[in-house]
């Protein structure tokens, strides 16, 4: 690979991230609030892509004489990942074989007064596991996540949070009881009513702690524009 094919790749690939951060492909790779560093990233190699063009131009040096190592071939791996793969978000394979990562919250913010109370996954598994439901008790509760299923076919609504990026998304999983559709299919997204119950289990993977939601209707819905919950280890 000579010099001015690396200049191009360097450019094809800050293109490839400026244009998943743009239309939201990065989040399938990162979290949202990476964004900006997504973009960053795009603006500085198609900056040294022009950089390094432009010096050797300047020092007027042939570009087709100047070898580099085969390894730098390396660089068109990235290049096509994201432009011919755009892998799916992680879901119930990945939830039914990696154990919950619901950890205690540092705090629990005041909830509305009146109405359905919308939550997430990891809210509402912190608030029933680690301060016994008390803000829950007597309140019409909407949650949103994906289905899964353990071993014994026991239901779970799940929703796989991140830390950084998809390499280190973890679940967090709440147990359905109650008026739960009779036939689930493993990674279909629900939108669940319910109410807080005491009753709680563990994880068939790893022991952690899952609460249960009686559940007392449910419909289906479409796949959240970002996927992945960043609140479940706050």
């Amino acid at each position: 690979m000579n010099r001015l094919a690396q200049t191009a790749l360097l450019f094809l690939l800050g293109a490839t991230l400026l244009h998943a951060a743009t239309t939201d492909l990065y989040l399938r790779y990162v979290k949202s609030g990476l964004r900006p560093l997504v973009l960053l990233a795009g603006v500085v190699l198609i900056a040294t892509a022009a950089a390094t063009l432009w010096y050797d131009r300047r020092r007027g040096r042939p570009a087709v004489h100047h070898h580099e190592p085969r390894v730098s071939w390396l660089l068109t791996l990235p290049v096509l990942a994201l432009i011919l793969v755009a892998p799916p978000a992680l879901g119930s394979y990945s939830a039914a074989h990696t154990g919950t990562a619901l950890t205690k919250p540092f705090g629990f913010p005041d909830l509305p007064d009146r109405g359905p109370l919308r939550l997430g996954v990891a809210d509402y598994a912190g608030r029933a596991v680690y301060d016994d439901g008390r803000s829950l008790r007597g309140r019409q509760l909407k949650i949103t996540g994906f289905v899964t299923l353990d071993r014994a076919g026991t239901p779970y609504l799940v929703r796989m949070g991140l830390n950084c990026c998809a390499a280190d998304a973890q679940p967090v999983k709440i147990a359905l009881t109650g008026e739960v559709p009779p036939v689930l299919s493993p990674d279909t997204w629900l939108e669940v009513t319910g109410r807080y119950t005491p009753r709680r289990t563990k994880d068939p993977v790893n022991d952690g702690p899952v609460p249960y939601l009686e559940v007392t209707g449910s419909r289906p819905v479409a796949t959240p524009h970002d996927p992945y919950d960043e609140t479940w280890n706050t």
